[in-house]
């Protein structure tokens, strides 16, 4: 691999670094923080952040050259550059964002623990199953802390109708209903890609050997080498939720029902309906990427009440009353949970406190969305977990 660093010299480096990286903060302390994954969200996550802290990015690693000069303007030139994570990861940081394709997540993740750097890692968490333990691990044998990019966790409605729920508000509720629409067609063309300012063997990392293709370098999310289609994309934020507020967070069991009906070049379907049994509840999701009409939410399907939410706010609907088409409670959201999730992040950097989203909840969230996936490979039904 191109830009390959000596095993020897990274460990010892990146042990040296681990010692900087305790130093105490103070209230008014500049973070450092190094941009891993330069594209859309991360700009995304850095909007953020210059709303709510005291910071600078002080090194960005992106294999596509555009998008790190585009980060070295954004830091008024003072951020070192680097095409290799790892060299990155040997400067003095207090922290990472990263947000490169999930194929990358883990193994970022856990070298940036081990290099002794706090991290705030995009959802999904994981690319498959098996990674969850790998992270999981990485961080609790470690004293860093990780936040997982589910931004619901802090955003302050969700937060409140997570409240209400589990304070028994809508009676039992036996089923919870997601759905997330969006529209690639009518999304802007993508701009053309400069291959000589690409390093696309790096961009594969452990993906099997491939040519070039644009379409994937864009729309990685849905090509099984890299992401996992609506499952792990947008279903992932959803389950958050209904995990956080019924407070179970692994299906015993999944169905789904999808197909390639629109965009036939993807390995993702991209028409799904999805159920999945847990103890004493039920979820189901669905969603196509050719209609953005309502956009994403929840439904908690309550006895008493039922509860609707997306990021713009909720209501909450009473069962046998005149006019129950207009909630008797309703809050609205007035910006974006990424702030909020954002400023948790970096309040944890300084007081080592347990971030809103921890490790194990991404990985439960990434989890069911690859429990969907495989069934989705084993004919459309699977138990979870599966038998011998």
């Amino acid at each position: 691999m191109k830009h390959e660093i000596d095993r020897r010299t990274f460990l010892i480096a990146g042990g040296m670094t681990a010692l900087a990286s305790t130093r105490v903060l103070g209230a008014n302390d500049t973070l450092r923080v190094g941009v891993i994954g330069a594209g859309g969200r991360m700009n995304d996550l850095l909007n953020a952040a210059d709303k709510v802290a005291n910071y600078q990015i002080a090194a960005v690693s992106d294999v596509y050259a555009p998008r790190r000069d585009a980060i070295k303007e954004r830091s008024k030139g003072t951020a070192t550059t680097h095409v290799d994570y790892r060299e990155l990861l040997l400067q003095k940081l207090d922290a990472v964002f990263i947000a490169s394709p999930d194929h990358w997540h883990v193994r970022m993740a856990v070298d940036a623990i081990a290099a002794g750097k706090d991290v705030y890692l995009e959802k999904p968490v994981t690319h498959t199953l098996e990674e969850g333990a790998t992270l999981t691990r990485a961080v609790r044998s470690s004293k860093q802390v990780l936040q997982c990019g589910m931004q619901q966790r802090s955003w302050s409605h969700f937060r409140d109708a997570v409240d209400l729920i589990q304070g028994g508000s809508l009676g039992r509720v036996p089923q919870v209903r997601t759905y997330w629409w969006q529209n690639y067609r009518a999304w802007r063309e993508l701009k053309a890609v400069d291959v000589q300012a690409l390093d696309w063997k790096q961009w594969l990392g452990g993906a099997p050997d491939q040519p070039f293709n644009e379409e994937k370098f864009y729309r990685w999310r849905w090509f099984w080498n890299f992401g996992g289609g609506a499952m792990t994309d947008l279903f992932t934020h959803w389950i958050d939720v209904a995990h956080w507020a019924m407070k179970s967070d692994q299906p015993t069991n999944a169905q789904i029902l999808a197909d390639k009906s629109i965009f036939e070049q993807w390995d993702c379907p991209d028409t799904v309906q999805a159920a999945f049994r847990y103890p004493g509840f039920d979820v189901v999701y669905e969603g196509m990427m050719a209609s953005s009409i309502d956009d994403g939410g929840l439904e908690f399907r309550g006895t008493d009440a039922t509860l609707k939410i997306n990021r713009i706010g909720f209501g909450v609907y009473h069962e046998g009353v005149p006019g129950r088409e207009n909630p008797v409670v309703k809050a609205d959201s007035f910006r974006d949970g990424t702030i909020d999730h954002m400023q948790n992040f970096f309040d944890c950097v300084r007081s080592r406190k347990e971030p809103n989203a921890p490790v194990e909840t991404g990985v439960a969230a990434a989890r069911a969305g690859h429990i969907a996936n495989l069934a989705y490979h084993r004919g459309g039904q699977l138990a979870w977990p599966p038998k011998p």
